[in-house]
């Protein structure tokens, strides 16, 4: 017997966008900061927002549907993940990362016209960095990015290391943790010149400035400081294009002591392209932020490994279903 065909998924998908709306106007009126701080009915909710009640009305039932909140009796609650990280004041706070593509939206309404008429450059809106810019990314980002770093060291071992060169590093969240969670080690965070004086502030208000240091470069030209003996470059695989990545990772290559290792933690595809989906919008992200980077696949990863030189090259699932880690090591 044939499947049945209907338009429910196709539907689904062409209002997706007023989820992500909907989780925006929350987070804008703190709705889940006021359940979480007792104002748990929707009389409350009128007293705390200023809005109307038709408006909380609406709000409600939208956040209930999406499992944003649900009922405890007769009372709203947050579900688990928002109360964990969407609820502001707690230590795990992530609202300012959840928003932080919202000014990109227009741009993806504008897709076709950006393909039609491409305008694109290696580094994209990248390379218009400032230092305040940059302050302002990494305070959207550094949350993700340190919770990110505490899993890495979780499940890596740099024990026998001495010196960590972390490319791309930004809010140097995986230099700074690894250099708390192993005594011996020390990291160098080499990013763009405005990005690594907001590193820095980091690297400051962490008390790891005789162990962190800086360095102010385009990674994706020029040699790196050498010798080092573990290379990290972790999620901003899919702003580079193939040859980039090849390049960064054959010059990794070089800088490394022999036996040491490199990890490229990223978004990448499955083989087959087939998902995951957030790999893929990362890769279309590009389109909106003006760069030539794509989606990689697992063994377009591998294969930049193998043509550089390294052995025992695996991929590992670091974040099921939203990061990879590529790891190689130099004979």
């Amino acid at each position: 017997m044939n499947k049945r065909v209907d338009t429910t998924r196709l539907q689904e998908m062409a209002r997706a966008y007023t989820a992500s709306a909907v989780l925006y106007t929350a987070l804008d009126v703190g709705l889940f900061t006021h359940v979480s701080n007792g104002s748990n009915t929707e009389t409350a909710l009128v007293e705390e927002t200023g809005l109307r009640p038709v408006d909380v009305d609406r709000l409600v039932s939208c956040a209930l549907s999406l499992e944003l909140l649900d009922w405890d009796g007769d009372h709203l609650v947050n579900t688990l993940d928002v109360e964990a990280y969407l609820v502001e004041g707690k230590a795990r706070y992530a609202g300012a990362w959840m928003m932080f593509t919202r000014p990109d939206v227009g741009g993806w309404f504008g897709m076709t016209e950006k393909m039609r008429i491409p305008d694109s450059s290696k580094l994209g809106m990248y390379q218009e960095l400032t230092v305040e810019s940059a302050r302002k990314y990494h305070r959207a980002t550094a949350s993700i990015g340190f919770g990110a770093a505490r899993r890495f060291v979780k499940t890596v071992d740099l024990s026998t290391r001495r010196h960590l060169l972390d490319l791309g590093g930004g809010s140097g969240a995986y230099s700074i943790t690894a250099v708390e969670h192993f005594k011996e080690l020390r990291a160098t965070v080499l990013d763009l010149p405005p990005v690594v004086i907001a590193t820095q502030e980091y690297i400051a208000d962490a008390g790891v400035q005789d162990r962190v240091e800086t360095l102010g470069a385009d990674f994706t030209v020029g040699e790196f400081p050498s010798p080092v003996d573990v290379v990290v470059m972790a999620s901003n695989l899919p702003i580079y294009d193939g040859e980039i990545i090849g390049g960064v990772v054959s010059r990794a290559f070089r800088a490394l002591e022999p036996g040491g290792e490199m990890h490229l933690i990223g978004e990448m595809l499955n083989d087959n392209r087939k998902g995951p989906v957030d790999a893929a919008m990362w890769g279309m992200n590009e389109l909106i932020c003006g760069s030539e980077g794509r989606a990689h696949t697992r063994a377009e990863c591998q294969k930049y490994f193998a043509s550089a030189g390294f052995v025992d090259i695996e991929v590992i699932d670091f974040v099921p279903g939203i990061l990879a880690r590529c790891v190689g090591r130099k004979p």
